[in-house]
């Protein structure tokens, strides 16, 4: 299969030298990682104490702030990790006053007078600088904190970190990643709404920082990357997975499987499942919607019978407790928006307690991790590599 002329663009870059064949090794690639990971960190990126930073979180974004937030922070907290809460100081301190020891503990607190509403366009984002995910942000910018958590407005946030923070190099569409419980553990989807409409550049992509995700957080170097679609043949889907699949196929730096359905997110086909924010939003929301319906069924059957049933519920309880966590959206608390210079994780509005603290957990793996780091190297490589990629082109 060949492309037609133009038909391929590199993730942000224009192609202007197409002069290297695509079966670049694998040992130089890593070797081209090596050599670029001391510029990038001092060029664009954290410094060596980053992970000792606080992270700040929005904490009057969502429908249970600031009292789950400020909960969420001190239990966190009492883990050792250092928290800033942005917001309104004064309702903010009430809040931390109902815990005994929050006093003792790392948590800051950074004014922000004003706060974006659900109902509130996201552009308003970019016309008040004191909202309280401006703030946050602005912190980030700064580097005096790791990373930004928030749970309130999706939109908001997403054009905060964008005008606030930037695109790393080489991005031109961030994206939203999340972690999906499947027969195998966990798969990677991304994107789960951050772009409704996309071209089939932005999908590539999401593949790119989806890759480099997994790579970073999970240790696997070479994960695989699936397109979603309406089947697993190549001819399957609409005008936009036809061709992203011809474009993931030629792509450097991923190891493409090909189309999958979606069944295959939760069999563990793939590593990496990459869909446009649009579907990948819908996808999430449903599957979140019917594990809490299964676990709903689980118990009414358990404890809605006879004296044996209840018995028989006492002693499977703990394996169901298993199996509810690994359904919980809770267990994250909060997903990471991939492609912009900072650490950005968006969280659900209507999270309690249990899933900020999940979500500052999971922020303090990524900064250790060195996520951003290792984002943008491999974001770096490959689109060089796209940039001197000779690509085939279909002839009339």
């Amino acid at each position: 299969m060949h492309l037609r002329a133009g038909s391929l663009r590199p993730y942000g870059f224009s192609l202007t030298h197409l002069n290297t064949s695509l079966d670049s090794s694998h040992d130089k690639n890593l070797d081209e990682i090596r050599s670029l990971r001391q510029s990038l960190e001092t060029r664009v990126l954290k410094s060596s104490a980053m992970s000792s930073l606080p992270i700040a979180l929005d904490a009057m974004g969502g429908d249970h702030a600031p009292a789950a937030t400020c909960e969420g922070a001190v239990l966190a907290a009492r883990e050792g990790i250092a928290v800033t809460l942005v917001g309104r100081e004064a309702d903010l301190r009430r809040e931390l006053e109902r815990f005994a020891d929050s006093s003792r503990l790392k948590i800051t607190i950074v004014h922000a007078s004003d706060v974006i509403g659900m109902d509130d366009h996201a552009t308003v984002t970019r016309k008040n600088k004191n909202l309280s995910i401006n703030v946050a942000m602005n912190l980030l910018r700064q580097k005096t904190v790791s990373a930004v958590v928030a749970q309130g407005h999706t939109g908001a946030t997403l054009v905060s970190a964008l005008f606030g923070l930037g695109r790393l190099p080489g991005v031109e569409r961030p994206a939203i990643l999340s972690n999906f419980p499947n027969k195998t553990g966990r798969i990677t989807l991304v994107d789960v709404g951050a772009n409704a409409d996309n071209r089939p550049e932005f999908l590539q992509g999401f593949a790119l920082m989806g890759s480099a995700y997994v790579s970073a957080m999970q240790g696997n170097d070479s994960p695989s990357v699936g397109l979603l679609s309406i089947g697993e043949e190549e001819g399957k889907g609409n005008a936009l997975t036809l061709e992203t699949y011809d474009l993931l196929k030629v792509t450097p730096g991923i190891r493409f499987h090909g189309n999958v359905e979606g069944r295959d997110i939760f069999t563990g086909t793939v590593d990496i499942v990459v869909t446009d924010g649009f579907t990948g939003n819908i996808v999430l929301k449903a599957a979140e919607a019917e594990a809490k319906v299964m676990i709903g069924w689980i118990k009414e059957a358990l404890t809605g019978g006879n004296l044996l049933t209840k018995i028989g519920a006492a002693l499977v309880r703990p394996a169901l407790r298993s199996v509810a966590d690994k359904l919980d959206p809770n267990e994250f608390g909060a997903q990471p928006l991939l492609g912009v210079k900072g650490l950005v994780f968006i969280g659900h509005g209507s999270s309690n307690a249990r899933a900020v603290y999940s979500a500052l957990k999971f922020a303090a793996r990524a900064v250790d991790a060195g996520l951003l780091e290792k984002v943008a190297s491999r974001l770096e490589v490959m689109t060089r590599k796209l940039e001197t990629t000779q690509i085939p082109v279909e002839t009339p």
